[in-house]
């Protein structure tokens, strides 16, 4: 059983996690560019980034820290000094999330939207110069389990636009934080919950048990009568 409360929360930075996979541009072109309401604009962040080659694509994965502010990161080709025949980002989401990285046990037993973008595809489109824009919300969580583990994510949800842009086409991740933190407290259920429903349970076999007996009288009453001749 879960109980959530509002509580605060006074981490300074946000872990974030990224796999994507950007079908129809090679890995050499792709990087993540990183920018808040603080001032931070960093452009080709490199540190803890591996970038696979997927046939015709690239499997850009990235770990990196955002600040508590507005803000947001893009897959782009910006950082790349050579720059692309074409610009096609068509992209799937293998997945993002924030925070604490959650056991996959945990994530299916806990309520709320961890991963919300997990394998999500782009639209298909003819034009392939679009810009693929996300906004998420993301709302800051605390689970505590009677094991005594504890984690830290992040839950988000999202909104997806495209369209045709002046610059180079991008896959932008815009966000913004709630104010309020969730709490998920794992609970023992009270010794009083189980004796109300023991009793419950012995009360209703009891009263079946009361229903059955009172059918084998009548029933008996009724076959006795019948072999003295006392029926009508």
């Amino acid at each position: 059983m879960f109980v959530t409360s509002p509580s605060d929360d006074a981490q300074e930075r946000i872990t974030v996690r990224i796999s994507i996979v950007v079908h129809s541009m090679n890995c050499q072109y792709l990087g993540v560019d990183i920018q808040d309401d603080m001032g931070r604009h960093e452009v080709g962040h490199v540190q803890d980034v591996v970038k696979t080659p997927v046939s015709d694509g690239c499997r850009f994965k990235a770990k990196f820290s955002i600040n508590k502010v507005p803000g947001n990161f893009h897959i782009a080709t910006h950082s790349s000094k050579e720059k692309p025949s074409h610009g096609n980002m068509k992209h799937t989401v293998e997945y993002l999330s924030f925070g604490d990285q959650l056991p996959q046990a945990v994530e299916d037993e806990v309520p709320g939207s961890f991963n919300a973008l997990k394998e999500r595809t782009s639209e298909e489109r003819s034009d392939e110069m679009l810009t693929h824009d996300y906004f998420l919300k993301i709302v800051p969580s605390k689970l505590e389990f009677l094991s005594g583990k504890a984690y830290t994510p992040y839950q988000y949800t999202y909104a997806y636009r495209n369209y045709r842009g002046l610059h180079a086409p991008a896959i932008w991740f815009r966000f913004d934080l709630s104010p309020i933190t969730v709490s998920y407290v794992e609970k023992r259920k009270p010794f009083y919950h189980f004796l109300t429903m023991f009793c419950a349970i012995i009360g209703g076999t009891f009263t079946v048990a009361s229903i059955i007996d009172s059918m084998i009288f009548t029933t008996h009453s009724y076959f006795k009568k019948a072999e003295i001749g006392k029926l009508g």
